[in-house]
């Protein structure tokens, strides 16, 4: 008798238990997704971006999937040894044209001897954004200024309308608006000398780049970015990842005057040779 009671008990608590999750599992499903973060403002009410942010990924190094490899500079063993990486561009495949699909690929040969970072060069957009070095965000209504690490190299996004490129440089001409949490910043005017990556990933003079920074939550942004580059590409493409907040109490940017480090590199054959 007693047996058939408990076990009447226990199935009486299994049926109320499973109703229980039905019930829970039909209100989380009725309730949808989940509002998207409103970040914090700012005293004009634009979201605050303000701050030290930086990328960890592996896209400096090959914006697509790729492998580990052994470093170009077989002395440095391990130390100098290529991270695999998942990549940032969307469906992996970068749209070359054949004739600078073969550029891109030379690119890759020479990497040592003709990556502008190795040279010191200012990274470009959207370099810049992923390259191992934090970068501040430093907004006010008028303009948004971005200040890297590497190379003290700076943009200034005007919020005031559109910039007309009076010439064509490393870093473009930037112009940004605000649509709902994310700020679009439209950039143009670049020359054709930057890269996307160690890859040899590359572009021309007719490079187009519309960014999106997007807060996620209090301390991480989603950085995209569509590249239209027509003389190159056969149509846009899209990079995204994630970016950081650094979060020590005495964070800030530090120097990285590369400009001595490539010294030797770039003009030590032009040292005078003392006569025999």
């Amino acid at each position: 008798m007693r047996h058939r009671f408990r076990a009447a008990v226990i199935a009486a608590l299994a049926a109320s238990v499973g109703a229980g999750f039905v019930l829970a599992g039909s209100q989380v499903a009725g309730q949808g997704q989940p509002a998207p973060f409103r970040a914090a403002r700012t005293s004009d009410g634009k979201p605050n971006l303000n701050g030290i942010w930086q990328a960890n990924t592996t896209a400096n190094f090959d914006l697509q999937a790729h492998a580990a490899k052994p470093s170009p500079v077989l002395a440095l063993g391990a130390a100098g040894a290529i991270p695999a990486g998942l990549g940032v561009v969307e469906g992996n495949e970068i749209p070359y044209k054949p004739e600078a699909l073969a550029k891109k690929k030379a690119n890759a040969d020479t990497w040592l001897t003709s990556d502008p970072e190795i040279k010191c060069f200012m990274p470009g957009v959207p370099r810049a954004t992923y390259m191992p070095f934090p970068f501040q965000i430093v907004q006010t209504p008028t303009a948004v200024l971005l200040a890297y690490e590497f190379a003290s190299a700076t943009r200034v996004i005007s919020m005031t309308g559109p910039v007309d490129a009076p010439v064509d440089s490393w870093m473009g001409y930037s112009a940004g608006r605000w649509e709902g949490e994310t700020l679009v910043v439209d950039v143009k005017g670049f020359n054709d000398q930057t890269w996307f990556d160690r890859a040899g990933n590359y572009h021309s003079d007719a490079l187009h780049v519309v960014e999106r920074y997007t807060p996620t939550s209090a301390d991480a942004l989603l950085y995209e970015a569509t590249i239209e580059d027509p003389k190159v590409f056969t149509r846009p493409w899209k990079i995204s990842l994630p970016l950081y907040r650094r979060l020590e109490k005495n964070a800030q940017l530090l120097e990285f005057k590369c400009v001595e480090f490539v010294e030797e590199l770039m003009y030590g054959h032009l040292r005078k040779q003392p006569s025999k």
